[in-house]
């Protein structure tokens, strides 16, 4: 439905998707968020556990002090 508002009001102002030479390439940037988000799990798998640790440790030398 939003899409729909948008087309509509582009076509409105007098905009077309075609007018505009840099609209880019769809399914590159389809591709360059799957792997952005790949990368960001695979991170978190391995660094995660580490991260704990770290932060565990932190707030444990507070409390004690």
């Amino acid at each position: 439905m939003l899409t729909t508002l948008f087309t509509l009001l582009a076509t409105k102002l007098g905009w077309s998707p075609q007018d505009d030479p840099e609209r880019g390439d769809v399914p590159g940037w389809v591709l360059v968020t799957l792997m952005t988000a790949g990368l960001v799990v695979a991170i978190w798998a391995i660094a995660g556990p580490l991260l704990q640790q770290v932060f565990e440790t932190a707030i444990q030398r507070v409390l004690d002090t």
